[in-house]
């Protein structure tokens, strides 16, 4: 299904395990990797985090092979993989377990149908320590839920904000 709608690019068809977090093909999902692109959250400034007035200046941007993301805090990435999700098929994606075991809670929402971008990814680190995240290895897993029939209206349809996002995408009004 994936090849024949192109719905992940690049992708893996198997399982790389070797030496890193697992990413690609899994048993009835994709494990995604994320990007060497990071929005850290820092209080440098002081602002406000208000959704509807969004302050870029909120974060620090870090293009690296890792990323550590300070103690009770947070950072935005993205997948490196740019997903396609056809009209009868909704996703859910959850965090990897290696992460999840150290504290780190990965959080992204569903993929409506007929949604496509880069998945911006919410990076929570819940520990009192300092934690790393591993550029271009697996952060979270995507389960892919196919309907008997396509939805009446897709995401595409309702012009989503976040429709064909390219990079980490900010909150959008």
């Amino acid at each position: 299904m994936a090849r024949e709608h192109g719905m992940i690019e690049p992708f893996e068809d198997r399982q790389v395990r070797e030496g890193v977090v697992s990413y690609g093909l899994s048993s009835y999902g994709y494990d995604t990797r994320v990007a060497d692109e990071f929005k850290v959250f820092t209080n440098v400034y002081n602002t406000v985090v208000d959704p509807k007035r969004f302050d870029p200046k909120s974060f620090v941007d870090i293009k690296a092979d890792s990323c550590i993301v300070p103690p009770n805090s947070f950072a935005l990435a993205r997948t490196i993989e740019y997903f396609r999700i056809p009209r009868d098929v909704l996703t859910i994606c959850l965090g990897k377990s290696t992460y999840a075991r150290c504290g780190i809670i990965v959080n992204v929402t569903p993929f409506e149908p007929e949604w496509e971008g880069h998945v911006t990814i919410e990076i929570s680190n819940t520990t009192p320590l300092p934690a790393k995240i591993y550029s271009n290895e697996g952060i979270a897993q995507v389960l892919f839920f196919q309907s008997d029939e396509p939805c009446e209206v897709s995401y595409k349809d309702k012009a989503g904000k976040y429709q064909n996002q390219r990079g980490v995408t900010l909150p959008k009004i």
